[in-house]
């Protein structure tokens, strides 16, 4: 069940919302049935070697290789 994140572009609430399934979400401050799906940054935590979140995003291609299984290093 994902958590999502919305905002209403009647009354500018910007919220976080469950969704179960097909279930539709309406705005909790003015019940607009139709707010809009923001986008926002995947995480993800690790093991517990390695409890700090991680991105799934590359480091800057100027930036020394953050472990031996860098998407930068040849596999």
């Amino acid at each position: 069940m994902p958590l999502f994140e919305f905002r209403c572009p009647s009354c500018d609430n910007q919220f976080e919302y469950l969704v179960r399934g097909q279930e539709s979400v309406k705005c909790p401050n003015c019940q607009n049935s139709k707010p809009e799906k923001l986008m926002s940054a995947a995480a993800a935590h690790g093991f517990k070697s390695n409890p700090l979140p991680m991105s799934s995003a590359c480091p800057p291609s100027d930036a020394p290789p953050c472990n031996p299984h860098c998407c930068r290093l040849p596999q």
